[in-house]
């Protein structure tokens, strides 16, 4: 059995939304566009698409907005711009940033940007690290809540001088903001708040949203249609998006009303947490509805005993695992959604117990 299979045969999941079957979601599209009357876009141009663009914009405090068919078009196209705008092809972007560990080289093969790489791989970058770069910055990215650290942000006075910063010296700052909405629950402040003072911002419509692909990029009017060209001339100008938008706004009112929710939830595991002494969370206190968990074990063997449980106890753990610096050491990662949430606390509990004796043993 493939770990796919292996996952989808276990009755409880820790991480993440439930995942709807292909038959399961294409239905329930089906019926919500046909409760809507809902017709396809062509190119991009259609009611539906327009208005969830509009929808989005509002939301981030931006003039527009448009859909891109991946986050890694969206970025790079972004940050493309903004070199080309501020005439410099610098871009300081963190060690664990999505453009340098996971999309092979775009940015450079392509000729979008040169990259610089700033702040520590293991925390959030500072205002006094970009303040350190004697260089003229076309722009720099900032991810919100940055995934790859366990979802670490700056505190709320280091994000607002960073934009002072950024305004002053006439960077364009970027925000990765594929988890944003995750971020508004843990900040306490509205969504346009926190983008307030961004140039331009990256949304996914897949991953909390639980859509099934494509991306919003947020900015000036002017912006966002550079960078509809751009999309275009790269092969994103796909004939219809209706899908890819319908099973996001289908559901978007209801993830965004529930992101309260997971982060009490995240509240509450981390507090039950200090009972399983061999699951060290990161960061050490919840940023957002999402942690990293450092185990005492080999990447190999975590992942043999997430299957094991898997097989005995019909009990998904986590999905990945990654290696840590020191040997016999790994991390994985819980994304907190409906699953965890919806788990009655003492069944949490015995997984939990269930998960540490293993690690123990």
């Amino acid at each position: 059995m493939t770990d796919a299979e292996l996952k989808q045969s276990c009755r409880q999941h820790l991480p993440g939304h439930r995942a709807l079957s292909p038959a399961e979601l294409f239905a329930a599209m089906g019926d919500w566009c046909q409760a809507r009357d809902i017709a396809h876009d062509v190119y991009g141009s259609g009611t539906l698409i327009q208005e969830f663009e509009q929808k989005i914009a509002r939301l981030l405090g931006f003039e527009a907005a448009v859909f891109c068919i991946t986050g890694t078009m969206t970025q790079a196209t972004a940050l493309r711009i903004a070199c080309a705008e501020r005439g410099s092809k610098l871009v300081a972007l963190h060690p664990t940033s999505h453009i340098l560990k996971h999309e092979r080289g775009n940015h450079q093969l392509f000729d979008h940007f040169h990259a610089l790489q700033i702040g520590d791989p293991h925390r959030p970058w500072t205002l006094a690290e970009l303040q350190g770069i004697p260089d003229k910055l076309g722009a720099v990215s900032l991810e919100l809540p940055a995934r790859e650290i366990g979802g670490q942000c700056p505190s709320w006075d280091q994000l607002e001088a960073i934009k002072a910063y950024g305004r002053e010296q006439g960077i364009h700052l970027h925000m990765d903001g594929a988890r944003l909405w995750e971020t508004a629950a843990a900040y306490g402040r509205p969504v346009n708040e926190i983008a307030a003072g961004f140039d331009s911002v990256y949304v996914s419509l897949y991953k909390g949203v639980g859509g099934m692909g494509g991306a919003m990029l947020a900015g000036s009017a002017a912006f966002v249609a550079k960078a509809q060209e751009w999309f275009r001339r790269q092969g994103g100008n796909v004939y219809q998006r209706t899908p890819y938008v319908v099973a996001a706004a289908m559901q978007f009112d209801a993830r965004l009303a529930a992101m309260p929710d997971y982060f009490k939830r995240t509240q509450w595991l981390y507090d039950v947490l200090r009972e399983y002494p061999l699951l060290v969370p990161n960061p050490a206190t919840p940023q957002a509805n999402m942690l990293h968990l450092h185990l005492p074990v080999s990447r190999d063997r975590a992942l043999e005993i997430r299957s094991r449980i898997a097989e005995q106890h019909s009990v998904w753990l986590f999905n990945g695992a990654n290696h840590a610096a020191l040997p016999e050491r790994c991390s994985v990662e819980l994304y907190i959604g409906d699953n965890l949430l919806h788990l009655p606390d003492q069944r949490v509990r015995e997984i939990l117990a269930l998960w540490s004796d293993a690690l123990a043993n």
